[in-house]
């Protein structure tokens, strides 16, 4: 009697070379002793059409996506879930037995997921969000979806900031605009600071944002996991708010990928997150 097939994942980038995404699937596929393959494709943008309709034949149950490939994708396969229609940008394609593809977004699971996970329950209330990328749709979303009923938002070019509010806006969860050189006089009210943009990352500029005027309750967290500590949540610890790195939302969002490619629901645990940050010393 022939063992069943393997199941063959992998994750899709240009470059790829940095994703952590192997790391992780292959500590879960280790943990739970299951049979399958995780692979680090890269994929140039113009290839990209064919690499995913190739997929079924090359026995691929699915694949995530990375940068550049997340809004490209969309137009690429055959459904797309609600919230990835809302983000505007998949990270994650399914194959059915019938060769088509689906399209999910995961990352705002993963942004609300982490926040939990580190102690801090949605409760409505205000939100303050830096930067208006591509990673910030998806925590604009995930926000409104945790029950918020207002988010101001500051971005450098502030054109993309009032275009984000006036798409993701709704009678719930109204998004304001406000100028980044006077940011950080808005944060009175506020129940959580978010940084969606790449500052403070290694190599990256700094992030010249002072919390001063936020209230001592406040959460703060950063979806930079490197450093694990930003310089912005150094500074929040500093003045005594709670604050949650970006790792967590890399680990939790890919729950639901792996699930899809290996059929279990896996654990986010220290011992996971210490291996992944392991990579990186």
């Amino acid at each position: 009697m022939s063992p069943p097939p393997v199941s063959k994942a992998g994750v899709m980038g240009w470059p790829i070379s940095h994703s952590l995404s192997p790391r992780l699937h292959g500590f879960w596929l280790r943990h739970y002793g299951l049979a399958g393959v995780y692979d680090a494709l890269p994929v140039r943008p113009e290839d990209l059409p064919a690499a995913l309709r190739g997929l079924q034949d090359q026995g691929f149950r699915g694949v995530n996506l990375t940068v550049p490939h997340k809004v490209a994708a969309c137009s690429l396969v055959d459904t797309l879930d609600a919230t990835a229609q809302r983000i505007g940008a998949i990270n994650l394609v399914t194959v059915d037995e019938n060769g088509k593809l689906s399209g999910r977004n995961t990352d705002a699971y993963g942004f609300t997921q982490n926040l939990e996970a580190r102690g801090f329950v949605p409760a409505g209330g205000s939100a303050f969000v830096l930067g208006a990328g591509g990673a910030c749709r998806a925590v604009l979303v995930a926000l409104a979806d945790m029950g918020f009923n207002e988010i101001r938002i500051a971005n450098r070019t502030r054109d993309y900031a009032e275009k984000l509010a006036q798409e993701l806006s709704t009678k719930s969860c109204q998004i304001y605009v406000v100028d980044w050189a006077q940011a950080s006089r808005f944060l009175s009210n506020i129940d959580l600071v978010v940084n969606t943009t790449s500052l403070g990352m290694t190599g990256q500029p700094p992030l010249d944002f002072f919390l001063e005027g936020l209230p001592l309750s406040a959460f703060v967290t950063d979806i930079v996991y490197a450093p694990l500590e930003t310089a912005l949540l150094r500074q929040a610890k500093q003045r005594g708010h709670r604050t949650i790195d970006g790792l967590g939302m890399l680990l939790h969002q890919a729950r639901p990928a792996f699930k899809a490619f290996f059929g279990l629901d896996p654990e986010v645990t220290e011992e996971l997150r210490n291996f992944v940050l392991s990579e990186r010393e």
